[in-house]
């Protein structure tokens, strides 16, 4: 795996030489747009609002509309005079505990390794959030554009997650929401009772994307079909609008878990049908 980014951690006069590397892949399946008789690609054309005609690149250029219809044209030696990109370091500008940081502010994680003659500062920065129970805020620039990110402690690696400057996120006052509800005793208890009957040991393992497991599935089947059409699919289900009686659905759960209702996980996907989610 090659490292997306080069740098160094720095903290008041602690300077840690780094690599950035992904920790997550997202393998969406990828599709084609055809023409239907003769299933012959489609290709997108660049054409100008104004009068319908194709434009060449070098005849393209970076807008902003600044009211509806007027746009300023930015160059590329404008976007160098803004660029920040040369800094190359995660700068730590404070520690804060994890738990005062509401989780939607997280958005992407990544793994840090450090470069030579970094090692012994990189675990002692490690070890040293663990104990403090701490993580470092940061500012970085990848690929031009700034971000808010956490350096935190897992295990043994040290990780970068990006995050969302607090002027990125939706306002939720806006959403009705229930505020102070009066429920039962009853309802309550049980619903507690539901939950621990429900609560395992977190294993990420048992939990896999159904529905690219669903469609590898389609699309293995429509080519030993030949592409033929196949059978209709089911209604889909709908959960009813409105909970009529909480307390009677309440129970029918519990009664559901005494009987082993849980949902089973998956099987795993046929090697052949794993071959063409990685081909996509």
């Amino acid at each position: 795996m090659s490292a997306i980014w080069k740098g160094s951690i720095s903290f008041s006069l602690v300077n840690i030489p780094i690599a950035l590397y992904p920790a997550t892949r997202r393998e969406e399946l990828k599709f084609r747009l055809l023409r239907k008789s003769d299933l012959s690609p489609i290709n997108y054309e660049r054409v100008a609002e104004a009068d319908g005609k194709e434009v060449p690149w070098e005849e393209i250029v970076k807008g902003y509309e600044y009211e509806k219809g007027q746009f300023v044209v930015l160059k590329e030696e404008d976007f160098k005079r803004v660029d920040i990109e040369a800094t190359q370091t995660v700068d730590i500008v404070e520690f804060v505990k994890l738990e005062e940081i509401d989780p939607v502010f997280f958005d992407r994680p990544y793994y840090l390794e450090p470069e030579k003659r970094g090692e012994k500062a990189y675990a002692m920065l490690r070890e040293a959030l663990k104990r403090a129970g701490k993580v470092g805020i940061a500012k970085v620039v990848i690929k031009t554009r700034q971000h808010l990110a956490a350096v935190k402690p897992n295990a043994k690696t040290l990780v970068l997650e990006l995050m969302h400057f607090a002027e990125e996120l939706v306002d939720s006052s806006s959403l009705k929401v229930p505020g102070e509800v009066s429920l039962g005793a009853k309802e309550l208890d049980m619903a507690e009772e539901l939950i621990g009957r429900m609560a395992a040991k977190w294993d990420p393992e048992k939990y896999t994307d159904d529905y690219s497991q669903a469609l590898l599935e389609l699309i293995e089947k429509k080519i030993e079909s030949g592409g033929k059409e196949l059978p209709g699919a089911p209604p889909a289900k709908h959960a009813p609008g409105k909970v009529i009686d909480l307390v009677s659905v309440l129970q029918e759960s519990l009664q559901q878990t005494e009987k082993g209702g849980k949902k089973k996980a998956r099987p795993a996907a046929h090697p052949r049908k794993m071959a063409l989610k990685k081909a996509a």
